[in-house]
Parts: structure tokens; C-alpha cells; sequence
């Protein structure tokens, strides 16, 4: 580094911290090396690397100012970036100030950080030109000055020019003087009078020194020529020129024109311009005219580079006299820079259940104009539930101001326009893509709101009933649907060991073979589960409807089936057609047309005697009886079903027809033809018979009598006996489907008229009824104590009767 001062006062880094209005304010010497420590922000704000790096610190230049220094968020310091020149950053100007501003986000928080370039003695005082040439009349008197002009020093202050030397002669002096600005100036002196016939040239050695350490000097040499007198020397009109000069003027733009005049005539009072002071970065940009004094512009001019300018114009008459004049261009802005739009932060993608008035992004919004040119308005174009809240300074924070549902709308594309207040006005616009994440706020959601199926009974394991679907508008593991049963049971059985459910399909299957007699339909709640977390669920009621086969075939309650007990019912001779004289009663366990029966006489003693109702099952007299009817009818009846194929089941009816038990004979099995041999032991067994049936009778009202809540176990219809033991009591046909209702009610009467008993006996059956899961069996160990070779004999104008 170039003339680097060793003092311990001087150019050592200087760190303070600015505290008015939390500026922070620094100093260091100009080319300092890469990495040099500048200062230390987080320390003064009280901040540790770590949390730079979470709230995001940079650096960001403020404006025109050039990138010297940048943030190390390791350590929190200031560092330079790359080495500077303070004559480079600032020219002419006495304070070399860099602005930044250090941004730290989560929250949002800008502090101002001015770094100051202290000038060190890095350049030499240096002459306009290396030869001073003087013409000066030998009439000149003793005392004459001559202006030699200035030496130019880019360094400021201590290190700029401080003195100047003239080397040994004979004949002049050196004064130093001090002009408007404050800059020092060298006047030659003339101590002895120069006379032309002994000395026509005089070379003289002037040094100009600055006050730095070490000390910088620069030199000239003066040719003096000795002449005739010259009196006068050339003066400007003004001392001083400020202009005013718009940026991006074109080349040969005339910035203004210096003037001088010189009261001598002739050579003496010709005029002649040149710059006798002036920056290099002004030497690339402006020229001087030496006949007219006009400044051009021969170069860019750019406000953001460069904004001010100074240069001395000195003005030399044809004998060698001179003066000098101060020359200010000030740079006006013209609005040519359109805004920077800078992302600086952005949640991409947001959550979808984000709240109103979130923050996602920061936006930095730059115009490198000045002053109106450089205030900017900035906004989003589209109809999009987002807005721009201006922060701190040119910040701008995108709010976020409706709800938003993924489901909906996944992404948004925003643009962000920015205009400033220049005449014209430019504007600039940034485009950005934000996404929706997905969040799992929606349930799956079934296709019906509820299901039916249908199961025809005596399936097979693993049939497939039916299939459930839900969906789940949610994304990826959100939207994935899973199906299971809700643990529940049917009729006291876990549902899971009838149906199964496959968990990715919805497919319902049945576990096992359904029986319709069992039970005809039953429910189960499927619930459908997304895989989010939590995850989210609904429930449907699925509805299995069994459909019956003719898997099962007529049962006869009555009469009861062969080999049970006999069953023989009384018919009077005196009956006439179309008499009642028995009732076939039966049952199916299935439903619909598999239960419809129809009866059939299909083969009996007298065909011509009896006839069958076809649904009925009542047995009537076809015609009427007469003496020559055989006393003992045999009645074999087919009761077959209406499903395909029909199912069928017989039985066999027997029938006594008489008006007198002394005329039956004894009776153990009506299956077989009695001879009529021995007729005193038959009256003698039918005497024992009516004796035993009286005694047993009247044993059963009193019991009656003791247990009214028991049933009774004889149905009377006139002179039928129909033993209770095969019309089950416990009996019901499932939802009404059967051949039975829910409760079957048997009212059978004895009249008061007849001549065997004076009781009348009511009873009904409707206490109990059979579950569907039993089945049409006969209750076994139940004692009826009229199971056995039971006869009943009543009046001719006995009444008996049927009631449901």
C-alpha cells in the first residue's frame, strides 16, 4: 500500500459507534487489504453469529454508494471486500462517506451503517505541467510576483499540499499564498531586477511538498525568459463558474465558457486557457477549449457515478502572465434508472391453512435516481389474495389476505409492479410463483350416503357383496384412503366373522354362508380414514339384505308326523257337504313364493268323501255322510311350497266318523284294518277309555285353575283333539315373510250344552313366540298330559272353533 502512515495517531482504525438516531457510524484508511476488520455491528447491537444467520443479516449498499465492505456473519464484523481508493469513491469531496444499511429479518429490522474513508498520503503533489515558463520584462521593479499557480494533491486535509521550496538563484523569491478554496499557491518574487544584456533565461527548480509522513513532493521547472515589460495580467470575469448539468448530456454538450481579459495590447494581451487543476475522473469527462475558454463534454455523464466536480482554469496572457478561476459542475439527476424489485425473502410454498395477514415475502424495492426521480410506488397487479404493506424504508412485506384452499387453487402467480415519480415515469415488474402446500382439513367423503346389498342366501365364503368408495380431495398421504369395519356384532357376533372389507378397494366380502331363515339383513358402519396426521375419517351405513332360496321345505304342525302319537279326530255321521271336519296346518321357514303353500289330497280311503281348500288346508265334507261310509278314513295330504324347484312334505289325517264313543271300538293305530271280533272287550276298553279321559280331564282343570300363566295343551274344534305337543308355542315368523304371523291366537271352546262336561275352557296362544335363529322342532322333554291315545267325544250341538 502506497505511502501507508506509520504513526500511531494517525490512520489507525478508528472504530466508534454512532448513536444518534442508531446510525452506526465507522472509519478506516483507504486501501486497506481484503478482509481488513472494519468494524463489528453484531457487537454493538448486541447481536451473536447465530442469530445472524436465523434472521438472514446482509448488507446492502444505500443509494450510489460503491461496494467496499461486507458482512461477515460468521463473526458478525465488518469487513472490506476489495481495496479502495479514496480519491476513486469520492474525488474531490472532504468527507468520504459509504452508506449501507444492515437488514435483519424475522422481524424485519434496518439499521444504517456509514463507513467514513479516512484519507492516508497516498499521492504526490503534482505541477499541471513539469515546465513553468516566464516571460518577464527586464523592466519589471524589485517586488514583482509572478504567478506560478498551484500544485494539485489528490490526498485531503494534512496530506495535501502544505508547502513549496524554490531552489537557490539570484534573483527571486518564493511566496506561498492561500486562495478562496483554502488551497495553497506559489508566487514568484522578484528580489533583484533582471537585466536582458547579462542574462536572458533564468532557470529556477520550484518543489511543492504535502504535510503527510512521510513527505510527498512534486516538482517544476521554471524557464524564465527575460523580456521587455508586461504589466498586466489576464482577468477572469467572475472568480468563480458554478454550472449546473444535467446527466446523460450529449458529447459536445458546452458546459460553460471561462472568460478572461488582459488590459496589455498586443502579444501582451492575448489570452490563453488551459486547466491548471483538475481530477482524472473530470479529465475523462470534460476539455477546455484554449483560444475561447469553452468546457466541453467529452464523456459519460452519469449522476449515479459522480455528481459534483471542481476545476481551476488558469488564464496566461502571451508574455507569460496568468490567473486562475474556480470551475463547479454540479449534476442535475435525470430519471433514467427504472426500479429494482428484489426478492429478498419468500415461504414457497405457504400452507394452505395459513392465517390472514401472514407475512410470506419481503420485498426491497431500488431506484438509483435521486430525489422525486428515486420515489417509488410499488403494488400487485393481479386479483390475488395477497397485498404489498410498506415496512421500513423501501421494504415491502407480502401480507397474505383471504383464506386459501388448496383444493381449490394450488399456486398463484403474482406480479409485483413498481413505478417511481419521475417525469416520465419508469417502472419495472417482478413475476412470482407461489405454491399452496397441502394440509390435511378435508375428511374422505363417500360417493352415496348410504349403501344397500343384496346377498342371495347359501353363498359361498369369500363372495363379493358390494364395493364402498370415498374420496379425499387432500394431496398424496392426505387423499389416501383406507377402509375398515366398526367393530360391532349381529345378534351377539362380532360382525368381522361375517363380512370382511378390502382396506385399499372398499370391496365387501362375506366371511361365511348367510342363512335367511337365521337372520334377513343386518347393518354395519365402514369408516373411510385418510392417512394425514391426524388423520381424518367419515363413516357410511352399508345395509345387507339376504335374499331367500327354497332351501327349506313344508313343516306340518298339525297333525303331528307319524310314530309322535295318534292323532284321530271324530267327524258325526250326520255332517253334510261342506262341513268342516279338520285343519292341516303347516309352515315354511322361507319367504315370499317360497312360502306359499298349497295342499293335496293324494290318497285317502273314500276319494269322493272329503276335500282339501287349496291354501287353506281345511278338510270338508264333499258330500254328505252317510251310514254306508266306512267308519275309519285315512286321509294322506301333500302340502308342497312355490319355489323352484317346490319343496313338499306329507301327512296323514285320520278320521273316525260316528255320533257315540260306545260305538268306537278300541283304537291303538288307525294305520292298520281292526276285525270285528270281540266286541264286549272293545266296550269294555271304551268305557276304560271315556272313564280315564274324564278323570284326566278334570285333573287338567284343576290344574288350570293353580297355573293360569301355563298354556293349555289341548285345541278343541268340536269333536277334533288336536294334542298342543306339535304345534309349537314358540313359533314366529321372521318380519312377516313366513306362512305364520307374529302371534297365531287359538281360542277353542267347549260348550256348556254338552252332555260330557259342564266347563268351558279359553285359552290363547300368544304368550311366546320363536326366535328367528330356532328352528321349527318340537319341544322336547315338555310333559302334555294328553300326548297319548286321546279321545274326545262331544254333542252333536257341541260349537267349536278356529280363531286368528
Amino acid at each position: 500500500m502506497r505511502g501507508l502512515s506509520k504513526s500511531p495517531i494517525c490512520f489507525i482504525l478508528i472504530l466508534a459507534l454512532h448513536l444518534s438516531n442508531g446510525d452506526l457510524r465507522y472509519s478506516v484508511p483507504e486501501e486497506m487489504k481484503r478482509g481488513y476488520v472494519v468494524g463489528n455491528p453484531a457487537k454493538d447491537l448486541r447481536l451473536d453469529a447465530k442469530t445472524l444467520v436465523s434472521r438472514n443479516a446482509r448488507l446492502d449498499a444505500d443509494g450510489v454508494s460503491k461496494r467496499f465492505s461486507e458482512l461477515d456473519t460468521r463473526t458478525g464484523a465488518l469487513i472490506v471486500s476489495e481495496p479502495g481508493d479514496r480519491e476513486e469513491l469520492c474525488g474531490s469531496r472532504q468527507m468520504c462517506l459509504l452508506k449501507y444499511e444492515l437488514v435483519l429479518e424475522k422481524p424485519l429490522e434496518l439499521h444504517s451503517v456509514v463507513v467514513q474513508i479516512q484519507d492516508i498520503n497516498d499521492n504526490a503533489p503534482q505541477f499541471s505541467s513539469d515546465k513553468i515558463k516566464l516571460e518577464i520584462s527586464e523592466s519589471a521593479v524589485k517586488g514583482t510576483t509572478f504567478f506560478l499557480g498551484e500544485a494539485h494533491d489528490a490526498d485531503l486535509g494534512q496530506n495535501a499540499v502544505q508547502g513549496y521550496s524554490l531552489g537557490r538563484n539570484g534573483h527571486f523569491s518564493l511566496h506561498v499564498g492561500t486562495n478562496s478554496d483554502g488551497g495553497n499557491y506559489a508566487e514568484l518574487v522578484l528580489d533583484k531586477e533582471l537585466d536582458r544584456e547579462k542574462e536572458q533565461e533564468v532557470t529556477l527548480f520550484l518543489t511543492a511538498t504535502d504535510g503527510g509522513d512521510p513527505e510527498r513532493s512534486g516538482t517544476a521547472v521554471i524557464h524564465v525568459t527575460v523580456l521587455d515589460a508586461n504589466d498586466n495580467s489576464p482577468v477572469f470575469t467572475q472568480p468563480v463558474y458554478k454550472v449546473n448539468l444535467p446527466e446523460n448530456a450529449p458529447m459536445g454538450t458546452v458546459v460553460v465558457s471561462v472568460n478572461a481579459t488582459d488590459a496589455d495590447a498586443g502579444v501582451n494581451g492575448e489570452v490563453m486557457y488551459e486547466f491548471s487543476r483538475m481530477s482524472d475522473k473530470a479529465a475523462r469527462i470534460f476539455s477546455l477549449d484554449k483560444l475561447n475558454g469553452e468546457i466541453k463534454v467529452t464523456g459519460p455523464v452519469d449522476f449515479e457515478e459522480e455528481s459534483y466536480y471542481e476545476m481551476r482554469v488558469q488564464a496566461k496572457d502571451g508574455l507569460g502572465s496568468a490567473s486562475d478561476a474556480k470551475v463547479v459542475v454540479e449534476v442535475t439527476d435525470v430519471n433514467d434508472n427504472s426500479p429494482k424489485i428484489v426478492i429478498k425473502s419468500l415461504i414457497n410454498p405457504f400452507p394452505e391453512n395459513v392465517i390472514p395477514g401472514t407475512e410470506v415475502g419481503i420485498v426491497n424495492v431500488q431506484d438509483e435516481d435521486s430525489g422525486q426521480n428515486r420515489q417509488v410506488r410499488c403494488f400487485i397487479q393481479e386479483n390475488v389474495p395477497f397485498k404489498l404493506n410498506p415496512s421500513i424504508k423501501n421494504y415491502y412485506s407480502i401480507i397474505i389476505t383471504t383464506g386459501v384452499d388448496r383444493e381449490i387453487v394450488s399456486y398463484f402467480n403474482i406480479t409485483i409492479i413498481a413505478v417511481d415519480e419521475g417525469t416520465p415515469a419508469l417502472s419495472s415488474s417482478k413475476s412470482i410463483h407461489l405454491s399452496v402446500s397441502d394440509v390435511n382439513d378435508n375428511p374422505p367423503v363417500f360417493e352415496k350416503i348410504d349403501y344397500g346389498a343384496y346377498m342371495t342366501e347359501n353363498n359361498k365364503p369369500g363372495t363379493s357383496i358390494c364395493s364402498v368408495s370415498a374420496r379425499d380431495p387432500d394431496w398424496r398421504q392426505n387423499g389416501t384412503v383406507l377402509y375398515s369395519l366398526v367393530s360391532s356384532e349381529v345378534n351377539g357376533v362380532p360382525v368381522s366373522s361375517f363380512i370382511s372389507i378390502n382396506a385399499d378397494t372398499g370391496v365387501i366380502h362375506a366371511v361365511r354362508s348367510f342363512d335367511y331363515e337365521q337372520f334377513r339383513n343386518f347393518k354395519v358402519q365402514v369408516v373411510a380414514r385418510d392417512n394425514g396426521s391426524p388423520p381424518l375419517s367419515s363413516n357410511v351405513t352399508v345395509s345387507v339384505f339376504i335374499t331367500d332360496e327354497n332351501d327349506n321345505s313344508p313343516q306340518i304342525l298339525y297333525p303331528a308326523p307319524e310314530g309322535k302319537s295318534l292323532m284321530t279326530e271324530m267327524v258325526p255321521k250326520a255332517s253334510l257337504s261342506g262341513s268342516l271336519v279338520s285343519k292341516v296346518i303347516a309352515v315354511d321357514a322361507d319367504s315370499g313364493q317360497n312360502a306359499w303353500l298349497s295342499y293335496q289330497i293324494v290318497k285317502s280311503t273314500d276319494p269322493g268323501l272329503f276335500t282339501i281348500g287349496l291354501h287353506s288346508g281345511e278338510i270338508r265334507a264333499l258330500r254328505d255322510i252317510t251310514e254306508s261310509d266306512s267308519m275309519k278314513q285315512n286321509l294322506v295330504i301333500s302340502v308342497k311350497d312355490n319355489g323352484q324347484p317346490p319343496l313338499s312334505a306329507t301327512c296323514s289325517v285320520y278320521l273316525l266318523i260316528s255320533d257315540n264313543l260306545a260305538e268306537v271300538p278300541e283304537l291303538k293305530d288307525m294305520t292298520y284294518e281292526e276285525s270285528n271280533s270281540k266286541l264286549t272287550s272293545y266296550l269294555i276298553i271304551a268305557l276304560v277309555s271315556v272313564s280315564t279321559f274324564f278323570l284326566t280331564f278334570i285333573i287338567l282343570i284343576l290344574a288350570v285353575r293353580f297355573c293360569h300363566k301355563r298354556k293349555p295343551r289341548l285345541l278343541f274344534d268340536g269333536a277334533v283333539a288336536i294334542p298342543s305337543a306339535y304345534l309349537p308355542p314358540n313359533y314366529a315368523e321372521v318380519e312377516g315373510a313366513g306362512t305364520l304371523r307374529s302371534s297365531y291366537n287359538y281360542d277353542t271352546y267347549l260348550t256348556t250344552g254338552s252332555r260330557t262336561s259342564d266347563f268351558k275352557f279359553v285359552a290363547s296362544y300368544n304368550e311366546n313366540t320363536l326366535p328367528s335363529t330356532h328352528t321349527l322342532n318340537r319341544i322336547q322333554n315338555q310333559f302334555d298330559p294328553f300326548e297319548e291315545n286321546l279321545f274326545t267325544v262331544a254333542s252333536s250341538d257341541s260349537k267349536s272353533r278356529f280363531k286368528r
